[in-house]
C-alpha cells in the first residue's frame, strides 16, 4: 500500500505533539509536514519545540530534523505536498473556520481536532464507532464549498469519548431518556502539564470554560441523522453535565446517571458492551481497539493509571455498572483524552475516511 503522504498543522502544542507521535511509525500515513506559527518556521521541530515536548514518549527521530513550515503563510506549498492533513491550531474559533476551509478549498481534507466546525451543520463530527454513517454530508459540504476533493471533519469533545460510547449501544433499544454525567478531566485536557500548571497539584477546579455546554449538546449532534444535505441534531436524550478539572496527567472519568424507556436488566447492558463493535473494528483499522468496551468486574475499577491505556489508550473502559434510587443505572467510565479522545480518535477518524474512499483523487 502506497502511504497517503500527512501534514500536522498546529505541531508543536500538545495535541499536535501527539499527532507526530502517532504518525511517525503509521502503516498507512507517511508524516511529510509539520507547521505551526510563523515564529516556529524555519526551525527544525526538534529545535522549535525545544524544553517542551509534552508527550510520555520520546520525540520520533523522523520528526526531529523536519523543517517547520508557517501554517498561514505557506498553505499553498503544504497543500499541495500533502494529500490531507490534521487540524490542532491555537487560533480564535472565527480564525480556525476560515482558516480550516481556506485548506480544504485548496483541495486539501482537513480532519480536526478544533471545535470551531463542530457545528457547521454540514461538517460531520464522528466518533468512529458511533456515527460513520455521518460521513456521507460530505458531499453536500464539498457543493458548498466548490471543491471536488476537499472537505473538513472534526472529531468531537474529549470528554464525550468516556461515556458517550458507553450510552451508545443501549439508545435505541431501551430508549436512553436522560443522562445526568459528571466528568474529572485530566489536565493534559487544557493542554497542560504539572510542570507548566503547578496549581493543580493537590487540586480540583470545578469549572472548565464551555465543557458542560458541549458535554450536554455534542451528544445529540453525534445521534443526529443525515437530512437535505446537515446533520440534523436529535432532540433526545435529555442531558445534564458537570465537569471538573482533577490532577490527573492523562484520562478522563466520568460518573454516569442513565434513565431509559424500556429498563434493561444488568446481564442484558453487559452483554451489548461487550459485544458491540463499530465500523472500525469491522474494518480492523490500524488504530481501532479490538474490544472497544471493556467492562472490569473490580469494585475499584477502571483505574486512570491502571486503565487509560488499555488498547493503546484507544479503549473505552466501564466499572461499578449498579442500579440506582433515582435514575434506573449507574456507573464509570475511563478513556485517554489525549489518545481517544484527541489525537489518536482524529487518526482514527482519518482511517475510516481512507478505508471508505473519501481521500481519493
Amino acid at each position: 500500500m502506497n502511504k497517503l503522504k500527512v501534514g500536522v498543522i498546529g505541531g508543536t502544542g500538545m495535541v499536535g505533539q501527539r499527532f507526530v507521535s502517532l504518525l511517525a511509525e503509521h502503516p498507512w500515513f507517511d508524516l511529510t509536514v509539520i507547521a505551526a506559527s510563523a515564529r516556529s518556521a524555519g526551525k527544525t521541530y526538534e529545535e522549535a519545540i525545544g524544553s517542551r515536548w509534552a508527550i510520555d514518549v520520546p520525540m520520533p527521530e523522523k520528526a526531529k530534523s523536519i523543517i517547520v513550515k508557517d501554517a498561514v503563510g505557506d498553505m499553498q506549498a503544504i497543500a499541495g505536498e500533502v494529500d490531507f492533513v490534521f487540524s490542532a491550531v491555537d487560533m480564535k474559533k472565527e480564525e480556525i473556520v476560515a482558516f480550516e476551509e481556506a485548506y480544504a478549498k485548496l483541495e486539501c481534507p482537513v480532519v480536526s481536532n478544533n471545535s470551531a466546525h463542530r457545528w457547521t451543520p454540514d461538517v460531520p463530527m464522528v466518533v468512529p464507532e458511533i456515527n460513520p454513517e455521518h460521513l456521507d454530508v460530505i458531499a453536500a459540504q464539498r457543493k458548498r464549498l466548490g471543491t471536488k476533493r476537499g472537505f473538513i471533519a472534526v472529531k468531537s469533545n474529549c470528554s464525550l469519548q468516556s461515556y458517550v460510547p458507553a450510552l451508545h449501544p443501549l439508545k435505541d433499544e431501551f430508549g436512553l431518556e436522560k443522562v445526568l454525567v459528571c466528568t474529572y478531566q485530566a489536565i493534559s485536557g487544557a493542554g497542560k502539564t504539572f510542570e507548566s500548571w503547578p496549581e493543580m497539584i493537590d487540586n480540583v477546579i470545578p469549572y472548565i470554560g464551555g465543557e458542560e455546554e458541549k458535554s450536554e449538546q455534542e451528544p445529540l449532534k453525534l445521534w443526529g441523522k443525515v437530512e437535505d444535505g446537515v446533520i440534523k441534531t436529535a432532540s433526545s436524550p435529555a442531558i445534564t453535565a458537570q465537569c471538573l478539572r482533577v490532577p490527573c496527567s492523562n484520562g478522563h472519568m466520568a460518573a454516569v446517571f442513565a434513565s431509559f424507556a424500556k429498563k434493561p436488566t444488568k446481564e442484558e447492558i453487559l452483554d451489548r458492551w461487550a459485544s458491540f463493535k463499530g465500523r472500525p473494528q469491522e474494518l480492523e483499522l490500524p488504530s481501532a481497539p479490538k474490544q472497544f468496551l471493556q467492562y472490569f468486574e473490580e469494585d475499584n475499577r477502571p483505574q486512570t493509571r491502571l486503565d487509560r491505556m488499555r488498547e493503546g489508550g484507544m479503549g473505552v473502559n466501564i466499572g461499578r455498572l449498579r442500579e440506582d434510587t433515582q435514575y434506573d443505572y449507574k456507573f464509570v467510565c475511563l478513556s485517554h483524552n489525549t489518545l481517544r479522545g484527541a489525537a489518536g480518535g482524529a487518526v482514527l477518524l482519518a482511517e475510516l475516511l481512507k478505508a471508505e474512499g473519501y481521500f481519493d483523487r
